[in-house]
């Protein structure tokens, strides 16, 4: 028999509510052994945003019980994207397809659902309501205590660290130019950045930058999630400089970087479809660990 559940949808959540939604999130990740909500949909949590929605699986007026479900429509693109949480407790009650309907309800334009990990359960909800997979994110690892390749940096490009202050809008740039066509990276405002060089875990000795001739065509930004592992976080080189192994140095580097900080593993989120991308990653030692998956209508 279903669960009952009313859907409270708002702009902001207050910190009685964004306290409510992390707990969530620690339990479905102590369940399915992945945050269910990406970095982006982290941010908003503490962040506003225009265009972006939180919706609250709550139980009914009167009847007692913590939150049970929560989702996060973001309609800034030219598509609305959406993220949903089912406490373990209340799954197979019907919470995640009154979430998802109430996302549909509210996207202003076609609507697209991430599934981290791509569990059976998301795959069958999806199916029950007609969406497809259309886009795939790997998530790739591999162990920094074997033998990581000496970097082999192009003639005239030298290395050094991100110097806040200075460097934002030429790293924007090129960033902007490296990820014309992804849907997200690309699209990345100096409020994003500074958002993110916020977090406690922000470190600009890892965030590593490419000059020719004092200017810039690449970098690597680095992350460290925690006492033993850290993320490619950001790879990109400007497409003119592209073509003469600076992507591989740099990613030797920011693995060198972070086995030297003390850590012990390494991961990274990359396009299913990127096939040169996949194949750097798989010649760096690599290899596929889950997939996000995002699902639309056909």
């Amino acid at each position: 028999m279903a669960t009952p559940v009313r859907i409270l949808s708002v702009p902001r959540l207050d910190p009685a509510q964004v306290e409510a939604v992390r707990k969530l999130l620690e339990r479905s990740t102590a369940t399915d052994g992945a945050v269910a909500v990406n970095e982006s949909g982290l941010l908003h949590l503490d962040h506003p945003a225009e265009d972006v929605q939180h919706l609250l699986a709550l139980p009914p007026a009167g009847m007692p019980g913590t939150l049970r479900g929560y989702a996060q429509l973001d309609a800034t693109g030219p598509t609305s994207t959406g993220q949903l949480v089912v406490d373990p407790a209340q799954r197979r009650h019907q919470v995640g397809r009154a979430l998802l309907h109430r996302l549909v309800e509210l996207a202003p334009t076609p609507v697209q659902v991430w599934a981290v990990g791509d569990a059976e359960a998301a795959r069958a909800l999806a199916a029950t309501e007609g969406l497809v997979p259309a886009r795939e994110l790997l998530v790739m690892t591999r162990s920094l205590l074997t033998e990581l390749r000496t970097p082999e940096l192009p003639d005239g490009v030298t290395v050094r660290a991100f110097v806040r202050g200075r460097d934002e809008q030429a790293w924007l740039e090129v960033n902007a130019r490296a990820f014309a066509s992804h849907p997200e990276q690309g699209g990345v405002t100096l409020e994003d950045l500074r958002e993110r060089m916020a977090e406690p875990w922000f470190d600009p000795a890892g965030f590593l930058l490419a000059e020719r001739g004092g200017r810039l065509v690449g970098s690597h930004w680095t992350k460290r999630h925690s006492a033993t592992l850290g993320e490619v976080y950001v790879l990109g080189v400007d497409p003119e400089a592209g073509g003469r192994g600076l992507g591989g140095a740099l990613l030797d580097l920011g693995l060198q970087h972070l086995r030297d900080t003390g850590l012990s593993e390494v991961e990274l989120y990359v396009e299913g479809d990127h096939e040169r991308a996949v194949a750097l990653y798989q010649g760096r030692g690599f290899t596929t660990a889950s997939r996000d998956v995002m699902y639309a209508r056909p």
